[in-house]
């Protein structure tokens, strides 16, 4: 009986021990896997660099029109915990996750989906914005839950639920214009995100038909002023 017991135990836990195993998502030296602008991405110091020039007419813009990103393209992520470096110099960047590709513009692929937002401003690091979805669906140290539309629409009813944290302690705890560590943590309907350790979002999206449950992943290159973000140490594993 202890045999039967034992072998579908260690089952188990080799099977759990391989669905933890990290997934290679960039390999510190090229964009090999991943596809965008090359004119505005590339590999500085083993890290993913995107950089928006200042627009020769006016130097206070960044020479894109409209936000833009840099595609992983080894398959579509959906219950995964994902954690990475970033810095930002000016501007405002995001990972996107679940989401899909739309039509791509002048400056290179566009994408809708729930994003894991950071910026060099003070207001947006570690909230949730769904990029040409239903917008903010958590403000920075917000729980909520996300209702569909009381009228049948897309806007749902974003209900805060509570706090996860004081907005100003966790911007107090981001460095400026240096790397900070930032995780994703998507299961099912559950989504949370962290900077520096610090909780900045805790949502549960029960607006079914508009929810993403699996898609694309990709990092942000926002329209605006010219602009620096960098991201390093990808370490994703699957949560399925």
């Amino acid at each position: 009986m202890k045999v039967r017991f034992l072998i579908p135990a260690f089952a188990a836990f080799a099977f759990a021990a391989s669905a933890a195993e990290p997934i290679e998502i960039f390999n510190g030296k090229d964009l090999t896997g991943w596809e965008g602008n090359k004119e505005l991405w590339s590999v500085i110091d083993g890290a993913i660099t995107g950089i928006t020039p200042p627009d020769p007419a006016n130097p206070e813009k960044g020479i894109i029109k409209h936000n833009t990103f840099l595609v992983w393209k080894g398959g579509e992520v959906s219950d995964f915990e994902l954690t990475f470096q970033y810095k930002i110099v000016k501007g405002n960047s995001g990972v996107q996750y679940r989401s899909k590709e739309l039509e791509a513009g002048e400056f290179g692929p566009i994408l809708s989906g729930y994003q894991a937002d950071f910026e060099a401003g003070t207001k947006y690091s570690g909230i949730l914005y769904e990029e040409k979805g239903r917008g903010i669906l958590a403000l920075r140290g917000e729980t909520t839950v996300i209702k569909p539309a009381a009228d049948g629409g897309k806007k749902p009813v974003i209900e805060k639920a509570g706090l996860v944290g004081d907005s100003d302690a966790i911007q107090a705890a981001i460095k400026s214009e240096d790397w900070n560590e930032y995780k994703i943590v998507a299961k099912g309907n559950h989504v949370q995100h962290f900077i520096n350790g610090l909780q900045t979002v805790d949502v549960t999206d029960e607006d079914t038909a508009n929810a993403p449950k699996a898609g694309l992943l990709g990092l942000q290159i926002h329209q605006g002023p010219p602009m620096m973000v960098q991201f390093k140490d990808f370490k994703m594993i699957s949560l399925k």
